[in-house]
């Protein structure tokens, strides 16, 4: 019980940083068509933005200060970099953000070092919400799981409850229409990207503090977000969510079972059998927890490659 008390809240709590991180990607993909390989570069810079400020003024006007300033790279990087190349098609656009990705860490690694930083959850934050099995559980995961969630309801509400959603779908499905009915068309595209680098920032400056930022965070991260958004659906909010709830749950649980295959067989007798195999059957459970979200990925192409949420056209 304690296992899977404990597995169960580090997973979900992880499920809802992923989202935090890939809700940015699924708004400009699904908005704009853009895949985007430079996203988590914003979430490393709304980290180190986050990092810098705090240390001339307090932690969360620094965490909103960085999330701004995260959305403003977004802006330019869409207005002077890829609205050039967006006519050319994806290609362009993959290879472009691809350059930037390298660009910015190495920028990072030039004004930081190629360390890890030392930021950290402030003294205010730190200390235990509860016990849990004799375990103090920080009150900061819960706090991070707590603005993952708000940030899911503020977008899905903006898109699907305001004008300004209403505004953003047209510009994305009838384009000349919305401009003809007095919408800067280019001036929302621009609006959608900076929005959603600014919400990567914000993941990064919120999660910054209780994970290691470092100048490879963004590698780190984001094959693992790529893989939430085709898992989840490319451009689905709702298909982000369980795909990252998914995915985290899934890896926090495989990280605590010491099982293999050989147990399996073991349990049928056939134990002495399968060691005498070796190979994959040896292999722990454990061991294979970071190839399971890419094995979930491989899955859902063949059977569903839209996507859990993702729509067929």
């Amino acid at each position: 019980m304690e296992y899977f008390t404990i597995s169960l809240l580090n997973g979900t709590v992880y499920g809802l940083l992923l989202f935090m991180v890939s809700a940015g990607l699924t708004l400009i993909f699904g908005m704009m068509g853009v895949l985007n390989f430079a996203h988590t570069s914003f979430y490393m810079l709304g980290a180190y933005f986050a990092y810098t400020l705090q240390k001339y003024i307090s932690f969360w006007p620094a965490i909103v200060l960085a999330t701004v300033l995260a959305g403003g790279v977004g802006i330019v990087v869409e207005r002077y970099f890829l609205r050039r190349v967006h006519r050319y098609g994806h290609a362009h656009e993959l290879l472009l953000t691809f350059g930037l990705s390298y660009i910015i860490a190495e920028l990072i690694k030039l004004f930081y070092g190629n360390y890890p930083t030392d930021y950290r959850v402030p003294e205010s934050l730190h200390f235990s919400a509860f016990q849990i099995f004799g375990t103090d559980y920080p009150v900061y995961r819960l706090l991070m799981g707590g603005v993952s969630l708000g940030m899911f309801l503020l977008v899905y509400l903006l898109l699907s409850r305001t004008r300004v959603g209403i505004v953003v779908r047209s510009a994305i499905y009838r384009p000349r229409m919305a401009e003809a009915l007095g919408h800067n068309v280019p001036l929302v595209f621009m609006g959608v990207f900076g929005v959603g680098a600014a919400l990567a920032g914000l993941a990064g400056a919120v999660a910054g503090a209780f994970y290691t930022t470092n100048p490879n965070m963004a590698l780190e991260l984001g094959v693992i977000v790529f893989v939430v958004v085709v898992v989840g659906g490319l451009g689905s909010l709702e298909g982000a969510m369980l795909a990252s709830l998914i995915i985290g749950l899934s890896s926090s649980f495989a990280v605590g079972i010491d099982l293999s295959l050989v147990d399996l067989f073991d349990f049928f007798g056939a134990g002495e059998w399968a060691q005498g195999i070796g190979g994959l059957m040896e292999l722990k459970v454990s061991s294979l927890s970071a190839t399971i979200p890419f094995a979930l990925m491989l899955i859902i192409l063949l059977v569903r490659p839209s996507g859990l949420l993702g729509e067929k056209g």
